[in-house]
């Protein structure tokens, strides 16, 4: 065989019959059914957000505005359930505990995941380990946690307590003082909560280029300078979505209340959900509770809607 004619018989081997296109009506049945598919698993979605979600959102506005007992029919009242928490003096106190709360939260809370994950970030060795450390209050109870720092915090035969008396210094009724309760409460919101936090920012410094670094060194720069302006700017919207996820957060806090001090000493701790919680299983006034909780909704509502706003604008501008 000549080699034109070989060449002949692999180019015929090589070439591969074209497969026509299907049918317009049978791409337009694929088509169908994929989006058949994708509607099914979303209107799964949907079933669960409207069952678990929106039915009990919506229906908590329209008892705020109803005198409601279970299992007798519901009357309404109009504004009479808010007038009645305003006249409340636990409403001022549980709303100052709550802003306070968010406040020392920001201030002692905030700053320590990120620091962290500067630290994870730099590690080289054992980085797993430490992951785990820092990820493992998230993995306890909440409860579980809470009852810990209880005991933790008893001004007795707390371990507190115990390591102060061990190193000469004064002791401190901690969540049993109505000058310390609050930050204690703190202290133990920000251990218990940061383990997310700490991964979620170590995701974001390490998506920054390295290319960064090695510029900001090349001209100088030390580890604060580097961290001032190349990793806080690269991780800028990582830092304020968690501020916002912080606050909403924050604001509705409850567990450690709850467990730890019961909303004393002296109202010290109330929060705005711990007085929900008294309006609605302690009072037996669903009216009352669903006022708060529609309060506490448009509050969030309104703060999240202009700090999206007031950040966006910023990010346009630089």
């Amino acid at each position: 065989m000549t080699r034109t004619a070989q060449r002949r018989t692999v180019e015929k081997a090589a070439v591969r019959p074209v497969q026509a296109p299907p049918p317009a009506g049978e791409r337009g049945r694929r088509r169908l059914a994929d989006q058949t598919r994708a509607y099914a698993f979303l209107l799964g979605g949907l079933v669960c957000f409207a069952l678990f979600s929106w039915y009990p959102a919506i229906r908590a506005v329209v008892i705020a505005f109803q005198k409601y007992t279970p299992g007798a029919p519901a009357e309404w009242v109009g504004t009479d359930n808010f007038t009645r928490v305003f006249d409340d003096p636990e409403f001022t106190a549980a709303w100052r505990n709550t802003f306070t709360f968010t406040l020392l939260a920001l201030l002692i809370g905030f700053a320590i995941p990120f620091v962290l994950a500067l630290v994870l970030n730099e590690i080289r060795h054992a980085r797993a380990f430490f992951r785990v450390v820092v990820y493992l209050p998230v993995m306890i109870p909440p409860v579980v946690s809470a009852l810990l720092w209880k005991w933790f915090y008893d001004p007795g035969t707390g371990l507190a307590n115990e390591v102060l008396r061990l190193v000469d210094l004064p002791t401190s009724n901690w969540s049993n003082g109505a000058d310390t309760a609050l930050v204690s409460l703190v202290i133990v919101a920000t251990w218990a909560n940061m383990g997310g936090t700490v991964l979620i920012y170590l995701a974001a410094l390490q998506s920054v280029p390295g290319e960064l670094y090695e510029a900001a060194e090349l001209d100088g720069a030390n580890l604060l300078q580097r961290i001032r302006h190349v990793t806080i700017p690269q991780t800028r919207f990582v830092i304020l979505m968690l501020m916002l996820l912080q606050i909403i957060a924050t604001m509705q806090v409850f567990t450690e209340p709850f467990v730890i001090t019961g909303g004393g000493p002296e109202n010290a701790t109330v929060t705005v959900l711990y007085l929900i919680y008294k309006y609605a299983f302690l009072y037996n006034d669903f009216g009352g509770a669903c006022a708060l909780s529609v309060m506490l909704l448009v509050f969030l509502g309104i703060f999240s809607a202009l700090y999206l706003r007031l950040t966006r604008s910023e990010g346009e501008d630089t």
